[in-house]
C-alpha cells in the first residue's frame, strides 16, 4: 500500500462518505499531531511527542508489513486514526494467544465534522465492515488503557468480550475481543458512542 492510497470508500446513511486512506506520515503530520495532543487523548500516548518524533513514529509504522495507520475521512475532512496490526507481531502478542484472524485495532477520533445525530455509531459501523474485509480478518483484538473507561463502556456496549489486564511496555491494558460477523449491520445500538 503507498501513503495516501484510498483502500476502502464506502457511503454511511445519515453520515456520507467515509473514505479510508492509508496514513501519509509528511502529508497528515499537521493533523495528526493536533489530534494526538488535543485535550482528552493521553490514553493515545503520542501527546508528548515532537512533531518530528510523531512522524518518525508513524513512519515506522508505514515501514512495517505487519502493522498499518490509516486516515479516516467523512466527506473529504479527516475525522479519525485507525490503526490496524498483526498481534503476533505486537507486544500485545506476548500476553495472550493468538488465534489465526485476530487483528489488533486501535481507533481515535479526533474530529466529527457536521453536527450529526449517531455520528460515532455510524461511524464506527463503516470501521467495522472495512475491518470485516481484510483478508483472513475473524477477530478484532483492543487493549485500552484500564483507565479509560469511556472506551472499555464503549467497546462492551459494541459486543466487545472482556479478556485479561495485561501489562504491555507502555500500560497496563484491558484485552477484548470482538468476533466478526459475516456481514456488519447498518446501523448499532444507539448508545453507541465513541470518544
Amino acid at each position: 500500500m503507498r501513503r495516501g492510497e484510498v483502500v476502502d470508500e464506502r457511503q454511511v446513511e445519515g453520515l456520507g462518505r467515509v473514505t479510508v486512506r492509508v496514513l501519509d506520515p509528511d502529508a497528515d503530520l499537521d493533523t495528526l499531531h493536533a489530534w494526538v495532543t488535543a485535550r482528552g487523548t493521553q490514553f493515545w500516548g503520542l501527546g508528548e511527542l515532537t512533531r518530528e518524533e510523531l512522524r518518525e513514529t508513524y513512519a515506522f509504522v508505514d515501514s512495517l508489513p505487519t502493522h498499518h495507520a490509516y486516515l479516516v475521512l467523512r466527506d473529504d475532512e479527516p475525522v479519525a486514526l485507525l490503526q490496524a496490526y498483526d498481534p503476533a507481531h505486537d507486544p500485545v502478542g506476548e500476553c495472550y494467544e493468538v488465534r489465526p484472524g485476530d487483528l489488533g485495532v486501535h481507533l481515535l477520533v479526533g474530529a466529527r465534522g457536521r453536527p450529526t445525530a449517531g455520528f460515532s455509531t455510524r461511524l464506527l459501523g463503516a470501521l467495522l465492515g472495512f475491518l470485516r474485509d481484510q483478508p483472513g480478518a475473524r477477530r478484532i483484538v483492543a487493549e485500552p488503557d484500564v483507565r479509560n473507561d469511556r472506551a472499555l463502556a464503549r467497546m462492551a456496549r459494541t459486543g466487545f468480550v472482556a479478556g485479561p489486564v495485561v501489562d504491555l511496555p507502555h500500560k497496563r491494558a484491558q484485552l477484548a475481543f470482538l468476533t466478526l460477523p459475516t456481514t456488519v449491520p447498518t446501523t448499532l445500538p444507539t448508545t453507541l458512542e465513541t470518544a
